[in-house]
């Protein structure tokens, strides 16, 4: 049986009814082996987005992982650098490794991304099947992995990644901090 949404009452407003705001995640304080698993691919990771702000473009980069763990796709923020408002590091990187792979389904692979996806990068990851996404810092502005929405794991959609979150966040974080501090 499929569910309906509950209708919304017409007040007569033309305003939109707000949105419900999501308390952001604590960053990690201890350790957790689980996400430590993660942090020479995170540097990796770090590695890549610091090539960005050299076309202007925010520093963020990310890695898609075959099974085995190795690098399939690469990329980093490059929006300034070709005038594409879709190219952000994840979508970067996930078209690198569906043209390695060569198909569109990236099952059994691992996004791994300096800072928490977006709305457009968490529906290409879902649509792209991706098994599982690690990321650093927390985009409290447009985050959709947990901290303004939690898109990957909405429970109405028909993939829904492991999500793995915090993984070398104070220094994801600090790369972008020392970007704006220098756009200021």
């Amino acid at each position: 049986m499929i569910r309906r949404p509950e209708p919304v009452p017409d007040t007569g407003s033309m305003q939109p009814a707000p949105l419900p705001r999501l308390t952001p995640l604590p960053a990690p304080t201890r350790p957790d082996p689980v996400r430590d698993r993660w942090t020479d691919q995170m540097r990796l990771a770090i590695a890549e987005a610091a090539l960005a702000p050299a076309t202007g473009d925010v520093p963020v980069g990310a890695l898609v992982l075959g099974p085995d763990g190795g690098v399939l796709g690469r990329g980093h923020n490059e929006r300034e650098a070709v005038g594409d408002p879709t190219a952000h590091a994840e979508v970067v990187a996930i078209r690198q490794a569906a043209a390695a792979v060569g198909e569109w389904r990236l099952s059994g692979c691992t996004l791994v991304v300096t800072l928490e996806p977006c709305t457009m990068c968490a529906g290409a990851i879902v649509l792209s099947r991706i098994d599982r996404v690690v990321y650093g810092a927390l985009d409290e502005k447009a985050g959709a992995a947990g901290s303004l929405f939690d898109v990957m794991r909405d429970r109405r959609l028909n993939h829904r990644p492991e999500v793995i979150w915090g993984v070398l966040a104070e220094e994801c974080g600090d790369q972008l901090r020392a970007f704006f501090d220098t756009q200021r």
